[in-house]
């Protein structure tokens, strides 16, 4: 449950932070985003065997750092959504049989 409202309330500041940018702010915040994400994950998918600064290490880069961001979102992202205590294996807030 924490988690899932950890998640709405980032997902509601980034929403607030989008519609207070203008197009150019925006694109600078994702190029220094992505800027991070290549020096963190870069080495990793060259190590990997990928060319530098090609298209398939730069997919290497994005995989990287999704899979990543899944992990820490933890249960939050199961079948049924991660409702309530257990998700979808123990009812959540519809109960067992709904």
């Amino acid at each position: 449950m924490r988690n899932v409202i950890h998640i709405i309330g980032v997902l509601a500041l980034a929403l607030l932070a989008t519609a207070c940018t203008t197009p150019q702010e925006r694109a600078a915040r994702m190029q220094a985003e992505m800027t991070q994400l290549i020096a963190i994950y870069g080495p990793a998918c060259a190590q990997l065997g990928y060319a530098a600064n090609s298209d398939p290490w730069r997919q290497c880069v994005l995989h990287l750092s999704t899979r990543e961001e899944l992990q820490r979102m933890g249960n939050a992202s199961s079948y049924y959504g991660g409702w309530g205590p257990g998700g979808w294996r123990g009812g959540g807030y519809w109960g067992p049989y709904w």
